[in-house]
């Protein structure tokens, strides 16, 4: 699926179903696709910066895209209609809704003297979207927040920090339940598995780790060669899947010959190394399975979005032990 090979992909995140693939990248379009067969259903149009994150709520209603022109937009997913717009001081990096699909939480960058913050909204509270006044702000003075998920039950959201550290923050009290710090560098993807009981953070220290959601226990960890940009868990196996490459910076100095940017596939209990998938021509920026976990799709800088359907020994595959 070729969004335009010059706006690298920043997320992609499939809706509950798995029937449809939102991407949104670094031009201003907020994408919806079959993922079946990689037809665009639309587009959300609105925005004017860099779209640097989305979700979308449990029963594909709503629609949440949070971007570099300072903005956190709502949107009607069947028709495109934009619902509501928040507007901020610097950047929304990453967004997301509750369980229940009624709160949602976005994270703002510190630029420009602004620090970071965390936002709660309830948007069953017509008045907070109106005078863009969330129910609670949580500001992060030390690290700003560079990906976040909501926790089980919508009580907390699990934050990864530029620092390396993650955070538990209440999302009735905005305090700081519990911290831990296992990366040494940046984390810049935090994913849940499909029952919301284990997180999985990718790390510019050229890790990604597995944890428990409620304990914030560290369970396992997964070693490349190269900063890890995202990383998911499969829904029906034991399976990791790991996007990366070089720094967007330092692409230029290697060949583009033939998509050589792999994404990797990690054993979640022997943390071995099991299989590679070529065909990105630039890092890989996001990845992301199937719900029904017989595909997953990557997004890259090149551009493009793949899916990718797995072969059927993929599902017999054990490792020796």
């Amino acid at each position: 699926m070729d969004t335009d090979p010059l706006r690298s992909i920043t997320q992609i995140k499939y809706n509950r179903e798995g029937d449809l693939l939102f991407s949104v990248a670094k031009d201003t379009v907020v994408n919806a696709w079959y993922s079946v067969n990689g037809e665009r259903l639309g587009t959300y149009n609105g925005h004017t910066g860099a779209v640097w994150c989305v979700d979308c709520d449990w029963d594909t209603k709503n629609v949440l895209t949070g971007s570099a022109d300072n903005s956190c937009r709502l949107w009607d997913c069947e028709t495109g209609k934009q619902l509501a717009l928040l507007e901020t001081s610097s950047a929304v990096r990453t967004c997301g809704f509750d369980f229940s699909g009624n709160i949602i939480m976005f994270s703002t960058d510190k630029q420009m003297g602004y620090q970071c913050f965390l936002n709660f909204f309830d948007l069953r509270d017509p008045q907070q979207i109106k005078d863009n006044q969330p129910y609670m702000t949580v500001p992060c003075s030390e690290s700003k927040i560079t990906s976040a998920v909501w926790g089980p039950l919508g009580d907390y959201v699990i934050a990864g920090h530029e620092s390396g550290e993650m955070n538990q923050f209440s999302a009735k009290s905005g305090e700081v339940l519990k911290k831990i710090k296992e990366h040494t560098k940046q984390i810049n993807d935090m994913q849940s598995s499909v029952d919301l009981t284990m997180v999985i953070s990718a790390s510019k220290d050229n890790t990604a780790k597995l944890f428990d959601s409620t304990t914030l226990d560290h369970i396992k960890t997964f070693k490349t060669e190269r900063p890890v940009n995202s990383a998911a868990i499969s829904p029906i196996m034991d399976h990791v899947v790991m996007g990366g490459g070089q720094e967007a910076m330092e692409v230029t100095t290697t060949s583009t010959r033939i998509g050589k940017f792999e994404a990797r596939f990690f054993h979640a209990a022997y943390e071995e190394e099991f299989g590679r998938v070529k065909g990105h021509f630039g890092p890989i920026n996001c990845v992301a399975f199937h719900p029904d976990g017989k595909s997953y799709s990557s997004g890259g800088e090149d551009g493009y979005v793949r899916i990718h359907y797995f072969d059927p020994h993929y599902f017999d595959f054990e490792l020796e032990a």
